[in-house]
């Protein structure tokens, strides 16, 4: 239950607690301080089945990693006292900063200063680090001089170059990528931000002390900042700007684009990109570092890469528990197909496998090998040394692959991400204690490309499996995908910002929703039936806009636009809009399947027993307008 006006309360106090989800608890707090020091507390102390917890502007986010864990945990947030909570001497960590940003100018007459003012005003006072989110290394910084209190960009950049050091609002930052920003640019550093061969990889941590200092210039290294965009947009007064049109339209652009905290976007609207180029060209560089390790051949058997097909990951189960660093779970967008396939096999759950998207996969046995293959629907065959066509390879049924032999995947028939699995597993380096990809977050291997050799490691004592039945079960029924006739049925529980809606259990689960080309593996974008005359997008029941927030998978978040977007395993740690609702753990595999085109109902659920509610039961739970 959330209390009206969590600012108001007394300091030490939890006015609210929200579900979001049936697994997360987001904890509603009225200071910066005891979002820090809730989150310290648990930090240090765990509750039972904690998986994470992710401070943001004025809420914890607790991820359990069950049902039963969550809902015990309640009780025990609610009579937590964190008021004692142990915390680390801070550290401070020093900023050499160039300040010639291209918004210099534009925040000097913003703020009534001049530029040497503002300058003075960035570095005389030590900045604190608040919390995390948007991306590895991306820190909100707090307790600075408020003169420097300065709105986003009208104009959000495309391309903001790393090592920026930005305003906004009551914040400032430094971008530890290049990635889409609407933040005020005043300076650059090389300092590395983010760095995965420290034992924190962030520079800098909730809590830490934080001294910008001006210098004239820096000599480049090899840990330098260094990208085309960064020529283009560090300069004073250079700076390429997005075109307005560009930057305001209707693509899931501003996902990864990092907001002032009261004005974080995370699914529509704003600066940036449309996902769908995290589809295209198997990843673009947009989404991920150029120079992430590719997988490295071994000594025994591996499998070689000759047409990855429009995009090809390897993935596990994820890397859950760095949510505070900005780095999402990820891992397979389908984990129920991905854990199938390693079943099949004979491997452990968690064994790296091959997450394909749309099918046109080509990949070559070199020495023996027991694969399966599953999740989307999709013919495949095995061609001989000779390039003739052998035999069909079976679907959901372990099958081996013969040296020099080649598998070729067609075209899926139904859902859109298959899943291969090897007999020992993908042998490539983990990173964060995951093999997986993270398109948001840029970590793991490089998506596979012709060439690629895959390592395959030892198989273990697990026998392999029997056939088994697909798991993409026949639609009609309640977490099934459709069929491109009959809808995908997603159950849904609602919030934790139900309340911010009109009408908004009828107009969410009342029609039926279309699937756009806009998404990919950080989330589907919803749009109207156009057959549909009476189809409408989500109505606001209040103005303003929710400070930062943490954020689950099958989150559906909703921008001004009123069309929801689903979040998948590579979503952003934190957001800005508000989340309606949020599909059940259970139903994210289908969600990862939908193709674009396909229609998609919601269905309010109990968040215990997973029953359908009645149409008033989910009227009740949307307290339309609540302050």
């Amino acid at each position: 239950m959330s209390l009206p006006h969590a600012a108001d309360a007394p300091a030490g106090t939890i006015p609210g607690i929200r579900p979001a989800g049936t697994r997360a608890l987001l904890v509603e707090l009225g200071s910066l301080a005891d979002v820090v020091a809730l989150h310290t507390q648990l930090k240090s102390h765990p509750l039972r089945g904690q998986v994470d917890a992710l401070a943001a502007a004025a809420t914890v986010l607790v991820r359990f990693a069950s049902r039963r864990d969550a809902v015990a945990g309640l009780p025990l947030l609610q009579a937590l006292d964190f008021t004692h909570a142990d915390t680390a001497e801070p550290r401070t960590v020093t900023i050499e900063t160039v300040y010639d940003g291209a918004d210099l100018a534009e925040v000097a007459r913003l703020t009534g200063l001049s530029e040497v003012a503002v300058v003075n005003a960035h570095t005389g006072t030590a900045w604190t680090g608040g919390f995390g989110g948007f991306a590895p290394g991306f820190t909100y910084l707090t307790g600075g001089d408020p003169a420097l209190n300065v709105p986003r960009r009208s104009s959000p950049r495309t391309a903001v170059p790393p090592g920026a050091v930005a305003l906004a609002g009551d914040y400032s930052a430094v971008y530890p990528r290049e990635s889409p920003g609407g933040w005020q640019l005043i300076g650059r550093t090389a300092a590395s931000m983010w760095d995965l061969s420290r034992p924190n990889p962030a520079l800098i941590s909730p809590g830490d002390l934080v001294q910008f200092t001006p210098i004239r210039e820096f000599l480049p290294t090899t840990s330098s900042p260094s990208s085309p965009a960064e020529s283009r947009d560090a300069g004073a007064g250079t700076g390429a700007e997005a075109d307005g049109s560009k930057a305001t339209g209707e693509g899931i652009r501003d996902v990864i684009s990092p907001a002032s905290p009261s004005e974080e976007r995370g699914g529509s609207e704003g600066s940036g990109f449309p996902l769908r180029a995290c589809e295209e060209d198997g990843g673009a560089a947009a989404l991920r570092d150029d120079e992430m390790p590719a997988p490295t051949q071994g000594d025994h058997c591996h499998l070689e890469i000759t047409n990855p097909g429009l995009q090809s990951l390897i993935q596990d189960l994820g890397r859950p528990g760095y949510a505070d660093l900005g780095v999402s779970a990820a891992g397979a967008a389908d984990p129920r197909a991905a854990r199938q396939a390693n079943r099949l096999v004979g491997n452990p759950a968690d064994a790296a496998v091959v997450e394909n998207l749309l099918g046109s996969l080509e990949l070559t046995a070199h020495g023996d090998a027991v694969l399966a293959l599953t999740g989307a629907d999709v013919p495949a065959d095995v061609v001989d040394p000779a390039g003739v066509r052998s035999r069909p390879a079976p679907h959901a049924s372990p099958f081996a692959l013969l040296d020099g032999e080649t598998l070729v995947l067609g075209t899926p028939v139904r859902g859109v991400r298959a899943y291969l699995a090897v007999r020992g597993g993908l042998d490539v380096d983990p990173v964060l204690g995951s093999r997986s990809t993270d398109s948001m977050s840029g970590i793991g291997p490089a998506p596979l490309a012709a060439g690629t050799r895959l390592p395959v490691a030892a198989a273990g004592s697990l026998h392999v499996g029997d056939p088994e039945a697909p798991v993409l079960a026949a639609a009609g029924v309640p977490g099934t995908l459709g069929n491109g006739i009959e809808p995908a049925l997603l159950r849904i529980t609602a919030g934790p910002r139900q309340d911010w809606f009109s009408n908004g259990a009828a107009a969410l689960a009342g029609q039926t929703w279309l699937t756009t080309s806009e998404s990919n593996r950080i989330g589907v974008r919803l749009a109207l039936d156009p057959q549909d005359t009476a189809a409408s997008p989500l109505t606001r029941a209040r103005d303003g806009e929710l400070p930062s927030e943490g954020v689950v998978a099958g989150s559906l978040q909703v921008p001004p636009s009123g069309l929801p977007v689903l979040f998948l395993a590579d979503h952003p740690v934190t957001g800005g809009y508000p989340v309606i609702a949020v599909v059940i753990p259970e139903d994210l595999p289908v969600a990862a399947q939908l193709p674009p085109g396909d229609p998609v109902r919601f269905i309010f659920v109990d968040p215990d027993t997973l029953a359908p509610l009645t149409a008033e039961q989910a009227a009740g739970l949307f307290p339309e307008g609540t302050e």
